[in-house]
């Protein structure tokens, strides 16, 4: 006999994973356009590599900072609230990139871009946490950072196009809209707590029962207990690790394909290209172009397949074993460790096509440790997940800060070696190893908060 329709949960819990996944696409398209403008700004502007080590590192080292701050306000205010203000800011000084005249300009734009940027996955996590029960959390992680990934591998491509027809500063502008687009409906559905919202029955708030303590406000962080948690900075040292590997992907990597590889992105290679086809001819150097922005795209798309199938892995393995702590440490590790020796080796591939897939499968290790520590947060901060996650995220943009200025400095000014780069990417590996390392001591199950929760989690630790 059919279930009646009143005792089958609704499932409005999953728009809340379709809006996640959405904001994802566009953080990652409006923090990525920089790095395939770079050369067109650069040359507009009169930048030294050094000069754009350091418009990079602006954006890292205000989405560091602000990370803790936002997070906290999303435990206090409320996630909707904060993603709505948020998505504003970094939307209007994402245009504002394109107004600028000199490197001061670039560099306060994109401090304030990044001060913006900083509440969205923090706060994100917070609105899982109180959609979701707890089986679905690893796997909304997955496909959010699929999301992000999959929106920065288009970047490249979508850049490129945008700018074949219009100007680096007017494509930003361009880029703005997305987010301005999102906020307004996201606005107009979203509610905090699912019990206000009116496509939520008595079936589908009954699996969200275990989310009360998530949905009201919590000022009153227990800073202490963050502090002298071991396991929070194990948490943010993994992913400073990550991190500082992961943004050579979306800052230096166009330049990297230029000065190593020959494949130098334009941004009128679309134009030629069409203007070549009615005139039945073909460019090889823009046909070069083209292949460079799709190149530059690979890590980013397999990243996204790597959260995603390793999303899947876990889940599949934390229901069969309950061993919840020994797969995130089992991912983590080798997730880190992949990455640093699959991007080694692309470094020694001469091949650009072959180079560039092995450089993918070293994202594709990277990322399969982003659902495990973003999990991680939702278990272990509880009704403090935006904090907590605001925390690892915030000492993980640390690295991401730091390695833009390092390359930026390890290349000459004027003409970077092939022995300049082949140092990069030796300290890339290092450091991805350092994280590999951390994730063996990381406790990424029991919770802040003392009590039921963590003995139950303590039980899965294995």
């Amino acid at each position: 006999m059919p279930e009646p329709a009143e005792l089958r949960p609704t499932r409005a819990r999953y728009w809340v994973i379709v809006f996640a996944i959405i904001l994802a696409v566009i953080q990652y398209i409006d923090r990525v356009c920089i790095s395939q403008a770079a050369p067109a700004i650069s040359e507009d502007l009169g930048l030294t590599p050094k000069q754009m080590g350091y418009i990079f590192s602006a954006f890292t080292l205000a989405y560091a900072l602000f990370e803790i701050p936002t997070g906290w306000l999303g435990d206090k205010i409320g996630a909707r609230k904060v993603l709505i203000r948020v998505v504003l800011w970094w939307s209007f000084f994402t245009a504002a990139t394109g107004w600028m005249w000199n490197h001061l300009s670039m560099v306060v734009t994109r401090f304030l871009f990044g001060a913006g940027e900083a509440g969205c996955f923090p706060n994100l996590t917070k609105a899982l946490s109180a959609w979701l029960p707890t089986r679905d959390r690893t796997r909304a992680q997955a496909l959010m950072w699929m999301g992000a990934r999959w929106g920065g591998a288009a970047a490249p491509l979508l850049v490129v196009a945008v700018m074949s027809f219009t100007s680096w500063r007017v494509a930003f502008s361009i880029f703005a809209l997305l987010g301005l687009g999102w906020a307004v409906i996201f606005s107009l559905w979203f509610r905090d707590n699912p019990r206000a919202h009116p496509g939520v029955n008595a079936a589908e708030l009954a699996l969200l029962r275990e989310n009360e303590s998530n949905i009201s406000g919590h000022g009153n962080i227990p800073w202490r207990k963050l502090a002298n948690r071991p396991a929070v900075w194990l948490l943010g040292a993994q992913y400073f690790c990550l991190s500082y590997g992961w943004y050579f992907y979306v800052t230096w990597l166009p330049t990297y394909l230029k000065d190593t590889r020959g494949l130098e992105i334009k941004t009128n290679a679309v134009t030629e290209w069409l203007a070549n086809l009615l005139e039945g001819s073909v460019n090889p150097e823009t046909v070069l172009r083209i292949l460079a922005a799709a190149l530059a795209g690979i890590p980013l798309l397999f990243g996204g397949f790597g959260s995603l199938i390793a999303g899947i892995i876990a889940t599949r393995l934390i229901a069969r074993t309950g061993r919840v702590a020994r797969v995130r440490r089992a991912f983590g590790f080798v997730g880190l460790t992949g990455a640093a020796l699959l991007l080694l080796i692309s470094f020694y591939i001469r091949d650009p096509l072959i180079a560039m897939l092995v450089m993918g499968l070293a994202s594709f290790f990277n990322d399969t440790t982003l659902p495990g520590s973003w999990a991680a947060c939702m278990d272990m901060g509880g009704k403090y997940a935006g904090t907590v996650s605001g925390s690892m995220n915030m000492l993980g943009n640390f690295g991401g800060m730091a390695g833009p200025v390092v390359v930026g400095y390890i290349l000459s000014p004027t003409d970077p070696t092939t022995q300049d780069w082949q140092l990069a990417f030796f300290i890339f590996a290092a450091v991805y190893l350092l994280g590999a390392i951390c994730w063996l001591f990381i406790d990424p199950v029991t919770p802040l908060e003392e009590g039921k929760t963590a003995v139950m989690s303590r039980n899965k630790g294995g």
